[in-house]
């Protein structure tokens, strides 16, 4: 319990020190290293590269991260809001009626020349 309340994987190893103060990140974005390098964005840096930061920062999304369309049958019919066991229901009597015609078309060929 102790050891992974100290592992790195957790939120509070998220942050690093940055002139003297502690900084969360706030994405799980990569940083290009050479945009981001201490000497480009350090208080003597120049106007270009402190323009290269900004516009990086400024391309990157805002608001809310847009829902994500759900792929495969689990997630689109067993899974979210719209949950549901009809699909197996549904697949379950068309297994059925598969194998009762399957089923039907054998017994006539049973009764083609004679019957019974």
């Amino acid at each position: 319990m102790i050891a992974r309340a100290f592992s790195p994987s957790t939120n509070a190893a998220r942050a690093v020190r940055v002139a003297g103060q502690q900084v969360r990140y706030a994405s799980n974005l990569p940083i290009p290293p050479k945009i981001a390098t201490p000497k480009s964005v350090g208080s003597g840096s120049t106007g270009s590269n402190t323009d290269a930061v900004v516009d990086f920062y400024k391309a990157l999304p805002k608001g809310p991260e847009p829902e994500k369309r759900a792929t495969g049958i689990k997630s689109k019919y067993f899974d979210g809001k719209n949950a549901s066991g009809k699909p197996l229901v549904a697949a379950i009597a068309g297994l059925m009626l598969f194998g009762y015609t399957l089923e039907y078309n054998g017994h006539l060929k049973h009764h083609k020349n004679a019957h019974h």
